[in-house]
């Protein structure tokens, strides 16, 4: 890890040098590259030489007490070692956490997929609950949530609902609600007061560029009708709506939530790079062995992975055995203290995977 470190430490040396070059600082097109790389070094660095520093005043301060100290100095020079091992073991696991491989998605974009589980018309309404809870939580984090396409109930419910979520960081926060959600409540339908078990499945796919999957326009078949949905009379009287079927996948996507035929066709073959990327990425992640699996994980979407229960105010993450409270506050957009949780397991099981 040392010697790792040692050679970003000198990259960073050198990219410092090229910039200050004149030739390069006032040539834009070399110079943002350059830039670029350097900032993606700068917090490493700046962890690794303090590392550096607290290693260096350790060993000297150790070195002290073999240098015969005054009596009343010996125990505060025991404290400083003390101190300065926490602080050393503290930067040491901090910089084994940066040199972790990082997520390819993890800046961009991302499309998700609500859709009712079992429970009938109560699960249709609690995916209605997620979809708010993701927008409150898109809202709080200046981010810009578009519907994509929606199947409504007549009780406000969603059977599904697609949209798209854009701003810095979307997926590396929002990746970990892929999975199965459950919902313990009194249905509005139940006139006897009794709790019902219902379901909502999310997905979460990074929104894919077009040079990451490339869709030849003889395997899409594309047609057009009329929305279906809200919108107002001239989305209903206008033939707007865009079904794109892929041919040799069988995946279909649709889009009618805008008046222009054009975006809501852009918005359909987004969804499809999008399925179409998951596809692949799942493709490779079966190829692991299975031995391989066991040890760190697949990141594969896992069945319930969270329980929301209204009579007990009490949200459980299945996935890292985490309970915490206040469920009108999460659902409400506060997922951060959940999702930092997450985050943080994550972290943990790719560092123990790391050193197999």
């Amino acid at each position: 890890m040392i010697n790792r470190l040692e050679s970003i430490e000198k990259r960073y040396g050198e990219l410092n040098e090229l910039i200050a070059q004149p030739d390069i600082s006032s040539n834009l097109a070399r110079l943002q590259p350059l830039a670029q790389e350097q900032a993606s070094l700068q917090d490493i660095v700046t962890k690794y030489r303090q590392y550096k520093a607290v290693s260096k005043a350790l060993q000297e301060t150790q070195a002290m007490l073999d240098d015969g100290l005054e009596p009343e100095m010996i125990p505060i020079v025991k404290e400083e070692i003390v101190n300065l091992k926490k602080r050393h073991d503290t930067i040491l696991h901090e910089l084994q956490l940066s040199l972790l491989p990082k997520d390819v998605h993890q800046n961009k974009d991302v499309i998700m997929e609500i859709r009712a589980g079992t429970g009938g018309e109560e699960a249709s309404l609690f995916a209605a609950t997620l979809f708010r809870m993701y927008s409150r939580y898109a809202q709080n984090k200046g981010w810009q949530v578009d519907i994509i396409d929606s199947n409504q109930t007549e009780l406000g419910g969603f059977k599904e609902i697609i949209f798209e979520i854009k701003g810095k960081g979307a997926f590396s926060r929002l990746k970990y609600e892929s999975g199965v959600h459950r919902v313990q409540r009194v249905p509005v339908t139940e006139a006897s007061g009794r709790i019902h078990t219902s379901t909502a499945t999310v997905a979460v796919l990074p929104e894919a560029e077009e040079v990451e999957v490339a869709i030849k326009p003889d395997d899409i078949r594309i047609d057009l009708f009329r929305s279906g949905g809200a919108g107002g009379q001239n989305v209903n009287k206008l033939t707007t709506a865009v079904r794109i079927t892929h041919l040799p996948t069988g995946i279909v996507t649709v889009c009618q939530d805008e008046r222009s035929q054009l975006r809501n066709r852009m918005k359909a073959m987004a969804v499809l790079r999008a399925r179409l990327l998951d596809k692949e990425q799942r493709k490779k992640n079966d190829e692991i062995t299975e031995e391989r699996r066991s040890q760190i994980g697949s990141g594969e979407r896992a069945e319930k992975i969270r329980t929301y229960n209204y009579p007990q105010d009490r949200i459980t993450d299945h996935r890292i055995n985490l309970t915490v409270h206040n469920l009108p506050r999460v659902l409400d957009g506060d997922l951060d203290d959940l999702i930092d949780a997450l985050a943080t397991s994550e972290k943990m099981r790719l560092l123990e995977g790391s050193r197999l």
